[in-house]
């Protein structure tokens, strides 16, 4: 017999996530979560092994946990009330999977042979660069010099190596390369171009703007020889020009509920989780045979729909004048919804998405709904209106940010008050705002993380959150920037908490 009391206290999370957790077992010395399993072994038992499981609960304090483990005393105490517990067919032991989720259409299959998709195969990973710091920053003439001074470092190693293999044939790589991390970020793709003497130009086509983190935007440097995985993004974006839009969700495997979120930029890696991203449109390069003299740069590409003509199918079931944006915009709306996350939670962990269509086209209409006025206030946050309740109280002449904190009442954090630095401050911020939460943490704390000046340990290289503001002639961007983001937040907490209920059958 095994019995296993779960204690929690998994602090590798943030947010909503880690407060359910609750505190640490053993303080300090432990982020991971504790069990205390007890096995014992029945000489005359017959068969597999009896496992019971008992959970001691969401939002304890270490405190209260120790209490609850003295109260208790002894395994066979009857408060305790320990389940058994089997696997399902998919060999999950907790939080098992629910049946129905797998009726429903997948949202993409990249093996799926017959099409029977929400979206075609052409959805992507978000960029990984493995340099970020070189190639991100608020500042675009920050990135430029940075960008171009490790290329120019780069092309020198490939100049030496050339000189060097060309007087003494049996010359390494490794006898020429330099290694300084203030002057380059070497990944293997890299290293391999440098031994094949291959030389890359700077391109400035190449600076794009990417969301980097939920509502942070950076300049980026979108060049597959200094990115480490681009994946089907150029065919997602192709060029600076390309309106686009698509919906980023985390990969099977995170420990964070599922938080969609939408943007028109390229989308980093790690923008809300491993992010996948589904596209509204993808672009194909034409032919050369097709082109002309007097085609722009973005008519050289053809424009396909990201949506399946399976999907259109299904959904015109329901309703012959639904379109295929409508069914994009309707997926935005229902993964929005916490009765489909609650109900499949421990499906959208393990798999992507699944989507269902309803029986009833008013309740599609409704997330169709909800789905286009998310999407307006997620991509266009930089145009909402700011929070009009909110107090900015101090020195307005002094704007810049080094490090957002919470003010402190009675030695806790009082999420009603931002500093935004030691002369200025917002007040009167709704707590409601916080419930808006993107990946384990609010969309406010996300910006607050985000927007600090830091300066990269190995590279050294600095990025100033205020630069973007100065370069695009807004001194009150960040300030500006929390206040809507206040705004995105309560208005994003009245949609999706208006969303119709929707019926699934018992599994």
């Amino acid at each position: 017999m095994i019995n296993v009391f779960n204690l929690r206290g998994n602090q590798r999370t943030s947010g909503e996530l880690s407060r359910r957790e609750g505190g640490k077992i053993f303080g300090s010395g432990s982020r991971t979560p504790i069990a205390i399993t007890l096995l014992v072994r029945n000489p005359a038992a017959k068969g597999k092994a009896q496992i019971h499981y008992h959970d001691i609960g969401d939002y304890l304090s270490r405190e209260e946990k120790l209490e609850r483990i003295k109260k208790f005393v002894s395994v066979l105490s009857p408060e305790m009330k320990l389940s058994s517990i089997t696997p399902n067919e998919e060999n999950d032991w907790l939080n098992q999977r629910d049946g129905v989720f797998d009726t429903f259409i997948p949202i993409g299959d990249k093996d799926n042979k017959d099409g029977k998709t929400i979206f075609v195969p052409c959805y992507s990973c978000g960029v990984k660069t493995n340099r970020d710091s070189w190639v991100y920053n608020f500042s675009e003439s920050v990135l430029t010099k940075n960008i171009s001074s490790m290329i120019d470092f780069y092309n020198g190693n490939v100049d030496e190596l050339m000189i060097a293999q060309k007087n003494e044939p049996e010359t390494s790589p490794d006898d020429i390369i330099k290694l300084d991390p203030t002057k380059i970020s070497w990944t293997r793709g890299l290293r391999h171009d440098f031994e094949k003497l291959r030389k890359h130009p700077y391109r400035p086509e190449c600076l794009r703007i990417a969301t980097y983190r939920p509502f942070v935007k950076m300049h980026y440097y979108f060049d597959r020889n200094f990115n480490d995985m681009i994946y089907q993004i150029p065919r997602l974006f192709p060029t600076p020009q390309t309106k686009n839009l698509v919906i980023c969700i985390q990969a099977p495997g995170g420990k964070n509920e599922l938080t969609p979120l939408m943007t028109d930029c390229l989308p980093d890696l790690h923008l809300n989780g491993d992010v996948q991203a589904f596209p509204l449109f993808y672009f194909e390069e034409k032919d050369d045979s097709l082109l002309n003299l007097f085609d722009s740069t973005d008519s050289s590409y053809i424009r396909h729909d990201g949506i399946s003509d399976f999907a259109l199918a299904r959904a015109r079931q329901l309703n012959p004048k639904i379109s295929k944006e409508d069914i994009f915009y309707y997926v935005y709306g229902l993964l929005h919804s916490k009765h489909y996350c609650s109900r499949f939670s421990a499906d959208l962990k393990k798999t992507l998405p699944r989507i269902p269509f309803p029986e009833d086209y008013k309740v599609f209409k409704a997330y169709l709904n909800a789905g286009k006025k998310l999407a307006e206030l997620h991509v266009n946050y930089e145009s909402a209106e700011p929070w009009s309740d909110a107090i900015v109280t101090g020195d307005t002449s002094s704007l810049n940010v080094e490090k957002m904190r919470f003010a402190k009442a009675d030695g806790e954090d009082d999420k009603r008050t931002i500093i935004i630095n030691p002369r200025l401050k917002v007040e009167n911020i709704p707590l409601l705002a916080y419930d808006y939460i993107i990946n384990g943490k609010s969309a406010l704390e996300w910006v607050m993380e985000r927007y600090s000046y830091s300066v990269h340990p190995e590279s050294k290289i600095a990025n100033n959150p205020n630069a973007w503001g100065e370069e695009h002639g807004d001194s009150r961007y960040i300030v500006n920037l929390l206040l809507r983001i206040i705004t995105i937040s309560v208005e994003t907490i009245k949609i999706t908490s208006t969303l119709p209920a929707l019926t699934f059958p018992q599994h």
